[in-house]
């Protein structure tokens, strides 16, 4: 069994606790691509949140799961600031059978109407992949297709660049094509689906990323979070143990 299947079945199960600390609840609903939405009249200049799910598994297999992300957002003008990190790692009868790493950076300008443009980088580094790391850097236009109460959608696109760091010791700089969409709908008060979506095509490989998940307001500050995340390869290096890794987590959020 790869460590994939096993991250996927005991994210779910065995979720003990969720934390995301986000301010303002506005600027929670931000994608897991972090293109936060053109600032509001009430966005603050500065907001934040943090994450972190823990579990622990024993019997038949001790496990231990934890899942740590974090981002900053700040509003200058125009401009919006992101930056992100992340951080996964599962341990099986004292052995790491997953340890993936995350940092990003993002700039949003918002154009006349419904048009911004943006650039991102992107570093990450997971252990079972193949790679030593990969490196990232896409700029392009967006367009805020739905901007109402109930529906939101945006998709953009541009060009990028790709450098790969193979666990063989070989490296590759790869020309990128990206394409991201992502929707929102507040289905009721307090309770609102979200699915992204984004590809990133080079001459070597498809890397495709999916995110769905929902969101129930408890209290003021409480939400219940259910999610489920998919991460494709379609031609990732001889030495990953799969192409595919899936995560799905039943978190708890906590805003203020």
């Amino acid at each position: 069994m790869s460590w994939r299947t096993r991250l996927w079945r005991t994210a779910l199960p065995g979720v003990g606790l969720a934390l995301l600390v986000a301010i303002p609840p506005a600027l929670a609903k931000e994608s897991l691509f972090y293109a936060p939405p053109r600032p509001g009249d009430d966005t603050p200049d500065f907001s934040g949140q943090a994450e972190l799910g823990y579990t622990n598994l024993s019997g038949n297999t001790d496990s231990e799961t934890l899942i740590a992300k974090g981002r900053l957002t700040w509003i200058t003008g125009t401009l919006t600031h992101t930056l992100r990190g992340e951080t996964r790692q599962v341990k099986e009868n004292g052995n790491a059978s997953a340890e993936q790493y995350l940092a990003a950076g993002r700039e949003r300008y918002d154009l006349d109407g419904p048009h911004y443009l943006f650039g991102f980088t992107r570093w990450e580094k997971d252990r079972f992949s193949g790679y030593d790391y990969q490196f990232t850097t896409i700029i392009g236009y967006g367009r805020q297709l739905l901007a109402g109460p109930t529906h939101k959608l945006s998709l953009e696109a541009g060009p990028g660049y790709r450098h790969d760091e193979l666990a063989n010791g070989t490296d590759k700089d790869l020309a990128v094509g990206y394409g991201a969409l992502d929707y929102q709908w507040q289905f009721s008060e307090g309770s609102n689906f979200q699915q992204e979506f984004s590809v990133e095509g080079t001459d070597a490989n498809v890397t495709t990323r999916v995110f769905s998940a929902i969101t129930a307001q408890l209290n003021a500050h409480l939400a219940l979070r259910l999610s489920h995340e998919i991460k494709n390869n379609s031609n990732p290096p001889e030495a990953s143990a799969s192409d595919t890794d899936l995560t799905t987590a039943a978190s708890l959020l906590y805003r203020w």
